[in-house]
């Protein structure tokens, strides 16, 4: 099955007008014709069966004829991850961790951050593609960046981790994780969180925690965790 996204579309939506660019890749690169089946999201839960009506390569249309809520996940996941030097490792984290399963993202500019920029434009198609790879109909939340200060300042439900590189009293996370349990972590820069800002999230009660017995990069880190989770919830 392959997947089409289209954050326009509703439940209560008939009809499908797809856009020039999405009209020439269906009809053209993936030679479908009028009575053909497509798969379509909007990113929220939704699964859409369209069939083909007009198989033009500028104005393709799809009339709707089945929809279904895919179930959610009973837990949260959100990842506070501070950019990447490289832009392409922290996309790459986007990429996995969309497959493997994150609900929302937040970029952290931290003390040692080298990268303070980023395009949120770029990260979104990834996430998208993402998606649709791995047959989710869920988009992750991309967040603007913010700062560390600003992001710790708020409050979360459920259990809060921060995978620090100090040497210091940690927990292992796969140890700590509660299934079926909202999660927050912070995941450093590669210059790792200042001394000041590990006593910032103790101060605001994120359990301190190690990934493994090995220094990972961040985007490494990042992926660690999402999947510890996951595994501790499937088994």
């Amino acid at each position: 099955m392959q997947l089409f996204y289209n954050p326009d579309i509703t439940q209560e939506v008939t009809e499908i007008i797809f856009s020039k660019e999405e009209s020439r890749h269906i009809v053209k690169v993936l030679r479908k014709s009028a009575g053909d089946i497509l798969h379509i999201t909007n990113g929220l839960g939704w699964l859409f069966t369209a069939k083909i009506t007009v198989a033009d390569i500028k104005n393709c249309v799809a009339v709707i004829n089945a929809r279904e809520k895919q179930a959610k996940r009973a837990y949260y996941v959100h990842l506070a991850v501070a950019p990447t030097k490289m832009n392409d490792r922290y996309e790459w984290f986007l990429e996995k961790a969309t497959e493997i399963g994150i609900d929302s993202i937040t970029p952290i500019i931290c003390e040692n951050s080298e990268r303070r920029v980023i395009k949120i434009e770029r990260f979104e198609k990834i996430l998208q593609a993402a998606m649709k790879q791995s047959l989710s109909c869920y988009l992750p939340k991309l967040h603007d960046a913010i700062s560390y200060k600003e992001f710790i300042s708020q409050s979360f439900s459920g259990q809060k981790f921060i995978a620090h590189c100090e040497e210091s009293d940690k927990k292992s996370l796969k140890n700590e994780i509660i299934p079926n349990q909202d999660l927050t972590i912070l995941i450093g820069p590669e210059g790792d969180f200042s001394v000041k800002e590990i006593e910032q999230a103790l101060q605001s009660q994120f359990i301190p925690v190690t990934l493994g017995n090995t220094r990972l990069r961040t985007e490494t880190a990042a992926i660690v965790a999402c999947h510890s989770i996951a595994f501790v919830n499937e088994s």
